[in-house]
């Protein structure tokens, strides 16, 4: 999608990469094959650094371990072949997915856990509660209950510490019911509740142990009946589970494996790297990579370079990375434009897609003429080359799409307009240009000079106009106060100011009001003065007093600059005109100088001489001037109203291939 008006230039990371010196040339070679890296100035490994090192590697050791336990639920040997090519992945991304099968495999390991102690549990309950329930078959609830009066709960003791809890506990014991088994006790306490606390203390003391009771509302005979069936579903349930983490592994395995092996290699030389780095054996390269092509730089790296750390993080607020823009391909050649004004900053404004819209419109409305344009375009591609040093370089690739660009708005105005090489066909062949102009109405309007000044005008209101909404909106971003009144005290001022002062000075009404409306127009015209008044004192303090006038009077000078619009525009039209009549006249001269049929030949050559050599002058002239007119009214008139620049061009170390190059000196 093409940007309206303004657009971001690309987010960068910050890239800091450490390698063995050894390997710093190769690491170099890398980089530059890439093209991706925007290198900056780099010191030694700090000691921060170095403790990053170490977290990553301990961090791709817990990755490792954590493939150990995903491996662990094979259930039988298995040969995997690891292939000798490095995975298109990352090592943080081959993380990612280690961590994530891991999670899988851990939720549904410890399901199985739960169930097995689960199972372990019942079988302990069988075993303390079979000889209990020879002697009374209550229910779990009333084996362990608490209430106001009386609480119950299953102990299990040793035999001496039985004799000792009741010998100790008889004041609040009302009942207790033994039974041995295997040299321990278990023992259905029924007690007082009011002596709860002492007796529970005491039977821990003892070393005893409190059974956990399932919540069930089962009494023992039924739990005996039940207990194998309920056996029997919990062990469909681990079966399950085990089906489940053969599935996990077996989808994965070979990934697994392999990123086992990446992995277990690189933790490997993140080791050596870290005990070399206090060693200072490592060289740091510094710089900035675009986020769209990190991943990319990453894998590049990792493929590449054996020994190495790679830490990319987001610029700091005091960094100031490079400026890479990111503008569609038919818009990009006027990015030139922009860098002539100054490269956009670092996360600021980029404005060349404003710049791209009104540039070609303005070259184009003021070359206007079909021949001309032809003419610039063959100049361009066949003529460019030969007056600049280097022409494969990115920037004068970028000017000759401009002039492309420019030359084919050109040649569509000067065919709607019908203008070819002036009123050349109206004088030499009697064509009336109207029944020429693909669109009449264009036409007309083009061909009377205070029409096109009345449309160059308006032109310029839209123009700069735009601009100070940008800088509104600057404003609102920065909070500045004084410049938000200053634009707001603007608008107010044009919306009311023009209609008035056109009203009371020279009686001309723009819209179809009554006289009471106009006047009412002069209340929120001062309202707007005020606005700018008070924003002047604030910008500049006292020199406001005398500086806010110029914000009424600039606006007035701006938009009369854009009639240089319709002056060169006119001028490129009426100088063609009498290029072709000074031939005429030339013609026509020798032609009655020199007599018969050679007098017309040389009238014939010698005219067409001079219509070749003073259109193309007027040619090369009229596209300068509606270069630099374009240049004048984008940079004056529109860019200096918001955009502030100072940016550093994005400028990665890269193989440079020319399909061929100039040497020498040019005489």
């Amino acid at each position: 999608m093409i940007p309206l008006l303004i657009n971001l230039p690309e987010p960068m990371y910050k890239m800091r990469l450490a390698s063995l010196k050894d390997d710093t040339v190769s690491t170099l070679k890398d980089l530059q094959t890439s093209g991706m890296l925007h290198v900056e100035p780099a010191g030694e490994i700090s000691m921060q650094e170095q403790e990053v090192i170490r977290g990553q590697r301990e961090q791709v050791s817990l990755a490792i371990s954590r493939i150990q336990d995903i491996l662990s639920a094979l259930r039988e040997e298995r040969e995997i072949l690891v292939p000798e090519s490095v995975p298109q992945k990352t090592i943080m991304e081959m993380i990612s997915r280690i961590n994530d099968i891991h999670d899988r495999y851990l939720k549904l390991a410890k399901n199985r856990m739960a169930l097995q102690d689960q199972i372990a549990d019942t079988q302990s309950l069988i075993r303390y509660l079979s000889p209990l329930g020879e002697n009374v078959d209550l229910s779990f609830q009333d084996l362990c209950y608490s209430g106001e009066y009386l609480f119950t709960t299953v102990l299990i003791l040793t035999a001496e510490a039985h004799k000792q809890f009741l010998s100790k506990t008889a004041p609040g014991l009302i009942q207790e019911i033994s039974a041995v088994l295997s040299g321990e006790v278990v023992t259905l306490i029924i007690a007082r509740a009011d002596h709860k606390k002492p007796i529970m203390k005491l039977a821990l003391d003892l070393g005893a142990i409190q059974l956990r009771l399932p919540d069930k509302d089962w009494t023992l005979r039924r739990f005996f009946q039940e207990h194998g069936s309920l056996q029997e579903e919990l062990a469909l349930e681990i079966k399950k589970i085990d089906e489940q983490l053969s599935k996990v592994v077996e989808e994965n395995l070979d990934d697994v494996v392999h990123y086992r092996e990446v992995l277990t290699q690189h933790h490997d030389r993140l080791m050596v790297l870290e005990q070399l780095s206090y060693l200072h054996y490592a060289t740091v390269i510094e710089g900035w990579v675009p986020i769209s092509r990190a991943d990319e730089m990453r894998s590049s790296l990792e493929a590449s370079a054996e020994y190495h750390f790679l830490e990319m993080l987001k610029p700091q607020e005091n960094e100031e990375p490079p400026t890479k823009l990111q503008n569609p391909s038919i818009i990009r050649p006027f990015q030139v434009i922009v860098n002539l004004f100054s490269i956009p900053k670092y996360g600021d404004w980029d404005p060349t897609p404003s710049v791209a819209y009104f540039f070609a419109f303005f070259f184009g409305l003021m070359l206007n003429d079909a021949v001309y344009a032809i003419g610039l375009l063959a100049v361009t591609r066949f003529f460019l080359d030969k007056l600049v040093d280097d022409p494969g370089s990115p920037n004068v690739r970028l000017f000759r799409n401009v002039l492309y660009i420019g030359g084919t708005v050109g040649l569509i105005f000067g065919i709607l307009s019908g203008t070819y090489l002036g009123d050349f066909l109206n004088k030499y062949f009697s064509v009336n240009l109207e029944t020429l102009a693909v669109a009449t109405w264009i036409q007309k309007q083009l061909a009377d000079p205070i029409t096109f000044i009345v449309i160059a005008l308006i032109v310029g209101i839209i123009h700069v106009n735009i601009a100070h909404v940008l800088s509104l909106i600057r404003g609102v971003r920065q909070k500045n106060i004084g410049l938000i009144l200053s634009k707001i005290g603007l608008f107010i001022t044009e919306v009311f100011g023009i209609p008035y002062l056109f009203w009371s000075l020279l009686n001309i009404a723009l819209f179809p009001f009554d006289a009471q409306i106009y006047a009412a127009f002069a209340y929120p015209l001062f309202i707007g003065l005020i606005l700018i008044v008070i924003s002047a004192f604030m910008q500049m303090g006292y020199l406001g007093a005398l500086f806010w006038i110029f914000d009424l009077t600039g606006i007035l000078g701006d938009i009369m600059s854009y009639s240089r619009l319709a002056g060169v525009g006119l001028a490129t039209y009426y100088l063609a005109s009498s290029f072709n009549l000074l031939a005429e006249w030339f013609s026509s001269i020798l032609a009655g100088i020199i007599p018969g049929i050679a007098g017309f030949i040389v009238a014939f050559i010698v005219g067409t001489v001079l219509l070749v050599v003073l259109h193309t002058f007027n040619m090369l002239l009229s596209s300068l001037a509606a270069f630099i007119h374009s240049l004048r009214l984008c940079f004056v008139e529109f860019l200096m109203k918001f955009y502030e620049g100072g940016g550093r061009e994005y400028a990665p170390l890269m193989v440079r291939h020319y399909k061929k190059v100039v040497v020498g000196t040019r005489s």
